[in-house]
């Protein structure tokens, strides 16, 4: 069955740099609780350790299969072999198919190199193909729903402008694009034109860096303080809000479960949040934490810079 945009829930549990060893009861602990989205991807390194969970849970009898949606991303690596990059996947997984498979980043890097996730050259950069073509490698999921190992394709840190050239190439729209998303990085423009061609957003990073300035900004705190929650709970909350999916993500039992608490943010505490959002943009002070060293121009307003791609920018 071809999957919905609709049907992906509103919070989804996170595996990204989550300690090896703990991963597995995580993820279990997660889907006790009531989490119905599972996000993985090749390279975590942790696809085994994320299969180990769900197996638990679902033969504790937590959940079911087919009442959690499951989603992992094909890597750089493996751009002009995604069939193969999914089949890997499921094996580590020990899933027969995935709800959700989506490109990485709009990359490709050397298959035959050095690593097989993150092939550097002699100098230590990273090993690019430099005549790499996302759409090309779009082509080859669209094929994936066919064979009925993915129920769904979609794409992550995909900026307007690539967007706009997939979209110009292909019947084909991607379901999501899983971007890095916060009031510190609002990507409004990605957001929207997501929205205008039916493409879900899905929030990751969404309380910025550990430690970093969003969590005590006046914004944040402000609005916590009227809802008697904590700035972790509005974070969530605001994506939520914006008709957005988000990923939460931690080992923690207690901070999985308190994850789960959504509130509803009303225009008013939007309106704090969007103001504190329209500033840094404003002000050229937006905070993404999250862009590798690919030395590529992937099209983002904040990091316009970088050699350019065949249908990129």
């Amino acid at each position: 069955m071809a999957l919905l945009a609709e049907e992906i829930p509103a919070i989804g549990f996170g595996t990204w740099q989550a300690p090896p060893g703990e991963v597995a009861a995580a993820v279990t602990h997660a889907l006790k609780v009531g989490y119905k989205l599972i996000d993985a991807a090749y390279c975590y390194g942790n696809e085994d350790e994320v299969g180990q969970g769900l197996k638990a849970a679902f033969d504790a009898g937590y959940a079911k299969r087919e009442d959690v949606f499951v989603m992992t991303k094909l890597w750089n690596t493996y751009s002009g072999r995604a069939a193969l990059g999914l089949d890997k996947s499921l094996a580590a997984l020990g899933l027969d198919y995935v709800d959700l498979f989506l490109v990485h980043w709009p990359v490709g890097m050397n298959p035959a190199g050095s690593d097989d996730r993150f092939p550097r050259l002699p100098d230590g950069s990273r090993d690019m193909l430099w005549d790499h073509d996302h759409v090309a490698t779009w082509k080859q999921m669209e094929g994936l729903v066919k064979s009925g190992k993915a129920r769904g394709v979609g794409v992550c840190n995909y900026s307007v402008p690539y967007l706009k050239q997939l979209l110009d190439k292909t019947d084909v729209v991607p379901v999501v694009n899983q971007i890095e998303n916060s009031p510190a990085l609002p990507q409004q423009e990605v957001v929207d034109f997501c929205k205008e061609k039916g493409i879900h957003i899905v929030a990751y990073s969404p309380l910025g860096s550990t430690g970093g300035p969003l969590m005590k900004s006046d914004a944040v705190t402000e609005v916590a303080g009227r809802k008697g929650v904590s700035p972790g709970t509005v974070l969530l909350s605001y994506h939520v809000a914006r008709g957005s999916t988000v990923l939460a993500k931690s080992v923690t039992a207690s901070r999985i479960e308190e994850n789960l608490k959504i509130v509803d943010l009303d225009a008013d505490d939007m309106k704090i949040l969007d103001d504190y959002s329209a500033a840094l943009v404003k002000d050229g002070a937006v905070q993404r934490y999250v862009y590798p060293p690919f030395g590529v121009n992937l099209g983002f307003p904040d990091k316009n810079t970088g050699k350019s791609l065949p249908n990129g920018v």
